[in-house]
C-alpha cells in the first residue's frame, strides 16, 4: 500500500510545541502579535429536518429555531447559511450518503466503485494544511466518533473510503480518522513531560533521528528490488521521511504546554464525543495543529440514540416519509448534534488569546452530506460557519438565491485563513459574497 507524504507524517511521532500565551511576549508586542488562524470541519450524517432548522428571517435579527436553540449562547459567533448547494456530490444512481460524504470537503464527484480505483479530489482542509502545515507538528488531524475500514462497499456501489472519510490528500488518498480519544491524546502528547529537562528531550529526539537513519538505509536497499510503480510509492514515503527528519532537527521549545489528564477508558458514545471535542480544543490551544476534521458519524450512520429514548437507527428514521413520529425523533437527534457543537464552541470561547478567543481566531464549518434524509437532496444544505478568522462577520442568517456552490464558500474560507485561491473543486470559481 502506498503511503502518501502527508499520511506518513500524520502517523509519525510527536514533539513539544508551544501554546500561544501572552506571557511569552514583551508587553508592547501583544497588540502586534499575529495569532494563528485555525480550521475545524464538523460533519454530521443523514441530513437535517430543514423546516425546524432554517430561520424565517435573515440578517442579524433572526430567531433561532428549535434545532438551532442549543447555540443560543454563541449566536453572535455564528453565520447560518441557507441556499448553498454541492451538486458534484450527486451520485451516479443511488448512493447519496457515500457520494455526498466523499464530496463534503472536496466539492468533487466521487467515482462510483467498491474497489481500489477510488477517485475523488483534494479536500479543502488539505489545501490549507499543504499551505500552513509546516508550522505545527501535525499538518492536520482527522478525527471521528465512529470507526470502520475504508475498503469494500458501503452505499449502493460506493466504496467505504467515501463513506468514512471527509479529508482527502489527493484523488486516491483518503486520510483515515482516529476514533479513540486515548489514542488521540497519546499521539498528541506522548513523551510530553512538563518536568523533563531539555537534555532528556533532546535525547529522545536523537533516538527518533537514529530510527529514521535506519529507515532511510533500509529503503535504499529495497528500492533496487522494486518495479516502477512501487518505486514511485517508496519515493513518496522517502519524501515523508525527509520532511520528518527536518522537523526533528528543529530545536525543541521549552515544555510549557500542559495537556492535563489522559481521557479515561470505557464510557459511552456521548463520553467519547465530548472527549474528542476537548481534545480538538487542546490540539489548537497547544498548537499541535491548526487544521482538524471531525466526523460525528459515518455516512448513512444507523446509530441508535437510546439516551434520547429512540430505539430505531438514525439512517432508518431519516427516511421519514413525512411521518410525524419519525420527524419528531429526527429533530431530537438534530438537537443533540447541535448541543455537541455548542459544547465545542463554548470550550473554544473559553480559551483567551492575545487578540480575543480561540473561536475568534478560527473558522468552524458544520454541515451534513445531504439536506434532507428522505429526499437526499444536495441543494440548500444545512450550514453553520462559526468564528471570525480573516474578517468573517458572524451573528447573521444569510439566505442565498440561485444555489451557489459550496466550493465558493470554501474559496472564501481559504482566503480568510490566508490561502487565497480563485477556484476549487469542480464548480468553485469565485469567493462567496456576504460573509464579511
Amino acid at each position: 500500500m502506498s503511503l502518501s507524504r502527508r499520511t506518513f507524517l500524520q502517523g509519525a511521532g510527536t514533539a513539544l510545541a508551544l501554546p500561544f500565551l501572552e506571557a511569552m511576549l514583551p508587553r508592547r508586542a501583544h497588540a502586534q502579535m499575529e495569532v494563528p488562524k485555525r480550521l475545524l470541519a464538523f460533519y454530521v450524517p443523514n441530513g437535517i429536518v430543514m423546516n425546524e432548522w432554517t430561520p424565517s428571517a435573515t440578517g442579524a435579527d433572526y430567531a433561532l429555531t428549535r434545532i438551532l436553540a442549543p447555540l443560543a449562547p454563541h449566536k453572535d459567533e455564528l453565520l447560518v447559511l441557507s441556499g448553498i448547494s454541492n451538486l458534484p456530490a450527486r451520485p451516479d444512481g443511488p448512493g447519496d450518503h457515500a457520494s455526498g460524504t466523499g464530496a463534503f470537503l472536496t466539492a468533487a464527484h466521487p467515482f462510483k466503485t467498491e474497489g481500489s480505483n477510488i477517485r475523488n479530489g483534494i479536500s479543502m482542509d488539505q489545501v490549507l494544511a499543504n499551505a500552513i502545515g509546516d508550522a505545527t507538528r501535525f499538518p492536520s488531524l482527522q478525527l471521528g466518533s465512529e470507526g470502520g475500514s475504508s475498503t469494500g462497499g458501503c452505499d449502493s456501489g460506493y466504496s467505504c473510503a467515501y463513506a468514512r472519510n471527509i479529508s482527502w490528500a489527493g484523488p486516491s488518498t483518503p486520510l483515515a480518522k482516529e476514533v479513540n480519544p486515548q489514542a488521540v491524546f497519546d499521539r498528541l502528547f506522548a513523551g510530553d513531560d512538563p518536568g523533563a529537562t531539555m537534555a532528556a528531550q533532546r535525547k529522545r529526539q536523537l533516538y527518533k533521528q537514529s530510527v529514521l537513519d535506519f529507515v532511510k538505509e533500509d529503503a535504499r536497499a529495497l528500492k533496487t528490488k522494486l518495479g516502477k510503480t512501487d518505486r514511485g510509492k517508496l519515493e513518496e514515503y522517502e519524501t515523508g521521511v525527509r520532511e520528518l527528519e527536518q522537523r526533528l532537527q528543529t530545536p525543541l521549545p521549552a515544555p510549557t504546554c500542559t495537556p492535563g489528564a489522559r481521557p479515561g477508558a470505557g464510557g459511552d458514545y456521548r463520553d467519547a464525543v465530548r472527549a474528542m471535542c476537548d481534545l480538538m480544543v487542546l490540539a489548537f490551544q497547544c498548537d499541535r495543529t491548526r487544521v482538524i476534521t471531525y466526523m460525528l458519524g459515518n455516512a448513512g450512520s444507523n446509530r441508535v440514540y437510546r439516551h434520547l429514548g429512540i430505539s430505531e437507527g438514525h439512517h432508518q428514521i431519516s427516511h421519514h416519509q413525512g411521518l410525524a413520529e419519525n420527524l419528531s425523533r429526527l429533530v431530537s437527534i438534530d438537537i443533540w448534534e447541535l448541543e455537541q457543537l455548542a459544547y465545542l464552541l463554548g470550550r473554544m470561547k473559553a480559551v483567551v488569546e492575545p487578540n480575543g478567543t480561540l473561536l475568534d481566531n478560527s473558522l468552524v464549518f458544520f454541515s451534513s452530506e445531504i439536506e434532507d434524509g428522505n429526499a437526499h437532496r444536495h441543494t440548500n444544505l444545512p450550514i453553520i460557519l462559526a468564528g471570525r478568522a480573516g474578517g468573517i462577520r458572524p451573528g447573521r442568517h444569510v439566505r442565498y438565491s440561485g444555489g451557489p456552490p459550496i466550493a465558493n464558500l470554501f474559496i472564501s474560507m481559504l482566503g480568510a485563513l490566508g490561502v487565497p485561491t480563485t477556484s476549487f473543486g469542480l464548480d468553485g470559481t469565485a469567493a462567496l459574497g456576504q460573509l464579511t
